[in-house]
């Protein structure tokens, strides 16, 4: 047994709005042990959207959609769905009240537009929205196997399609065998095709628990997702696979599902009754936000100082710096000198330059009581990653420090 999700909306497909509800449904359905295997997006077509569903019933035991259920002449998704079975539309009186009420609960007057939300395709269900005017659309469709395709029809608000798939979708559904379970390892260090090789067999395709790898910024995630016939069977599956992991990867893993570089540090500096400083004349004050950002950071962060644009070069003025054409060693001297400053046990810092060559080249320092250790750091594709990117590698210069004393 195994699901699709079709989000229907021209908004979707032109970029203007994200598709967030296939996601979410996806994890849901993973909580109950069924497992996905397309998400469509389709404009506010009824032709292509005729198509999309007639395969969708073909092939997939669960269907569901969101999106089209509304008052306007684009909100197509129940004609499609009375097109693919060839019946009509059929007002459903207690949807239209229901309907009403809401309008004079809210003190409006209902358009005469409003009375398509009450209209259904002959032989198929209305789901209760108590959230909304869109009433969603539950059908059991047979086919020539002698199977039966369920399909559930919701709003494309999240606000409404979320609680009507949890109230009065799920409980429909057929329950499943098999359970589903995923956990996330986060890296940093090594680029992905690199960490795969290290890896090796752990990625390979067909392995039970699988490993997809994903690249955010510099940092890789591993997704595991273990099938099993219950949850400690696929715990233990997803134990042993993390324990690969940690034995392929050593010191490049640092954390687990959303846990960020930032928040490993704040934990271990509070954990020990550290604290740490950072000067940065390059991100702008990435270090800092993510940094104040995680609970008790307080307790261990004792500020930070933003560079300020002087012509080509940076420069901050609470520091008396020199080198500006060497970013290493302005990173060594802003790293020893915000020390200082603070009195923190730790700094970072993070230094930027323009080579003679037209390359832009950073440096990142991280200064301690034994000394200052410095990095080159030659920032790739754009601003915004470039500066999030030499933000990670400072923090991780800190957390393998931390992690070696």
């Amino acid at each position: 047994m195994h699901a699709e999700i079709i989000a229907i909306g021209t908004e979707l497909t032109t970029g203007a709005k994200l598709d967030t509800n296939s996601q979410w449904l996806s994890i849901e359905l993973a909580s109950v042990g069924i497992p996905v295997l397309l998400h469509t997006t389709i404009a506010d077509d009824r032709t292509a959207n005729v198509e999309i569903l007639r395969a969708a019933l073909r092939r997939s035991d669960i269907v569901l959609i969101s999106g089209g259920l509304g008052p306007t002449l684009d909100d197509l998704t129940r004609q499609v769905l009375a097109d693919l079975t060839g019946v009509e539309l059929v007002l459903h009186e207690p949807s239209l009240q229901h309907i009403r009420d809401m309008f004079v609960k809210r003190k409006r007057v209902m358009p005469e537009r409003n009375v398509i939300q009450a209209m259904f395709p002959a032989g198929s269900e209305p789901i209760e929205n108590p959230h909304g005017s869109a009433p969603g659309i539950w059908w059991e469709l047979p086919r020539p196997d002698g199977s039966t395709c369920r399909i559930a029809a919701m709003p494309g608000v999240p606000s409404e399609m979320k609680p009507m798939f949890r109230d009065r979708v799920l409980p429909r559904l057929p329950q499943s065998n098999k359970v589903i379970r995923r956990a996330r390892v986060n890296c940093y260090g090594v680029g992905e095709s690199a960490c795969e090789e290290m890896l090796g067999d752990v990625t390979a395709r067909g392995r039970d628990p699988e490993v997809g790898i994903t690249v955010h910024e510099g940092t890789i995630t591993l997704r595991i997702e273990a099938h099993g016939t219950t949850e400690s069977e696929c715990e233990s599956k997803i134990a042993a696979t993390k324990q690969l992991i940690h034995e392929r990867l050593a010191e490049l893993v640092f954390g687990e599902e959303d846990e960020q570089l930032e928040d490993i540090i704040v934990r271990e500096l509070h954990r020990r009754g550290q604290t740490v400083a950072v000067a940065d004349e390059v991100t702008g004050g990435v270090l800092s936000l993510w940094l104040t950002a995680v609970p008790n950071s307080e307790n261990c962060f004792f500020g930070g100082l933003i560079g300020v644009v002087v012509g080509r070069a940076f420069n901050l003025p609470a520091l008396a710096v020199h080198d500006e054409h060497l970013p290493h060693e302005r990173a060594r001297q802003l790293a020893q000198q915000t020390r200082e400053r603070f009195g923190s046990d730790y700094a970072l810092s993070i230094a930027g330059s323009l080579k003679t060559d037209g390359i832009p080249r950073l440096g990142l320092a991280l200064a301690d009581a034994n000394g200052v250790e410095v990095q080159e750091h030659i920032p790739v594709a754009d601003v915004s990653f470039a500066r999030n990117r030499a933000a990670k590698s400072a923090l991780d210069l800190l957390r393998l420090r931390l992690a070696h004393s």
